[in-house]
């Protein structure tokens, strides 16, 4: 279901312009990332597509449709609507949250259990959370949770609003990762806003980056915006390294995979320890890196290693193979297969060369 902005105009009755002639198309089944500094007119231009707000010139079209001919209360039941704390009700379970939708959809409240015990299987909760409350929950699950809702109206379009920037770096790289598991899946129309360029590169299949006044400055994909910013101020939002957030987009081909020394954590170590060795699980997955020079009595422990930095999944961009060189207490970048088991190690320079070559 595309979303169409014609001309749309939003000005507040003291006479600030919150968006200013949006004029951009959606493409049904994409991703769609708004980004921009704060007071750009990001979240009112989202909340004009379920009408939380209402323009005061021009047409929002959802499927061809002018969203002013539905019904709001009717048209919100039919968006999925995420933003940033999840917005849970506290004193309801985990599992009535997510039914909240199908209930007020008129479902019976034990299909509306059902359909919320799948939707949190979908979103990669554990079942026995449906029976705890928020407040016991962790940020990251709540924001699952809050995915879980919107999903619940089962429209083709969701709309999420900075739902990530709540959490911290790790947990918000995984959710991350798992919107766009389920993007894969279910194919939604899915309009995000987030004030990250990073995330709104690594999310978005097009990036609309908003100015402060709220115009749209720029609108194309990923690359486009990083590669070939159209003027200062988006040159600037981008970044001076915006050539390395380009890396995101190319691929790793040409970059050599090298065999690593490992010891598997649980055993005895092999003495002396000469140079870093990486520890891995019996899943050989990996754990760690035990450093030069250690001295481990009895079986190796996940206490006795340095934490490893980033993974690199081999056959994705090649920035995080650089990544995960640089980040790599041992300057040896961990590259994984699609189950997280060890295949080998880069270094910077190996991938630095490779690029190198290619410009």
């Amino acid at each position: 279901m595309g979303i169409e902005f014609a001309d749309v105009t939003k000005r507040y009755p003291d006479g600030t312009v919150a968006v200013d002639g949006l004029s951009m198309t959606i493409e049904d089944g994409t991703i769609t990332v708004f980004v921009g500094p704060s007071g750009c007119g990001k979240t009112t231009s989202l909340r004009m597509i379920n009408r939380m707000v209402e323009p005061t010139s021009g047409r929002v079209l959802l499927d061809g449709k002018d969203v002013r001919d539905s019904d709001p209360a009717v048209l919100r039941r039919g968006i999925g609507y995420v933003i940033q704390h999840a917005g849970l009700f506290p004193h309801r379970t985990v599992l009535d949250n997510v039914a909240t939708v199908p209930l007020l959809s008129g479902w019976g409240k034990r299909k509306a259990r059902d359909r919320a015990a799948e939707l949190m299987e979908i979103v990669g909760l554990p079942a026995e959370l449906g029976k705890r409350y928020p407040a016991q929950l962790s940020g990251g699950q709540r924001q699952r949770v809050g995915v879980a809702r919107a999903l619940a109206a089962d429209s083709p379009v969701l709309l999420m609003d900075e739902p990530f920037s709540a959490v911290d770096p790790i947990v918000r790289e995984g959710l991350q990762d798992e919107l766009l598991r389920l993007q894969s899946q279910l194919g939604k129309t899915i309009v995000f806003v987030t004030h990250d360029i990073d995330e709104a590169v690594r999310l978005g299949d097009r990036v609309a980056v908003m100015r402060v006044g709220g115009k749209l400055a720029q609108y194309g994909t990923p690359s486009d915006v990083l590669r070939s910013p159209v003027d200062d101020f988006v040159a600037s939002f981008v970044g001076k390294d915006r050539g390395y957030r380009g890396l995101s987009f190319v691929d790793s081909a040409g970059v050599e995979v090298k065999d690593v020394a490992t010891v598997r954590v649980g055993e005895p170590v092999p003495a002396p320890v000469s140079d870093w060795l990486l520890a891995i699980n019996d899943a050989d997955q990996p754990r760690g890196w035990l450093p030069p020079e250690s001295t481990v009595e009895g079986s190796l422990t996940e206490g006795d290693l340095v934490a490893g930095g980033s993974l690199y999944q081999q056959g994705t961009a090649i920035r995080g193979a650089l990544d995960a060189a640089l980040s790599s207490p041992a300057g040896l970048g961990v590259v994984a297969d699609a189950e997280g088991r060890v295949v080998g190690v880069v270094t910077a320079r190996q991938v630095l060369d490779v690029i190198e070559g290619r410009s």
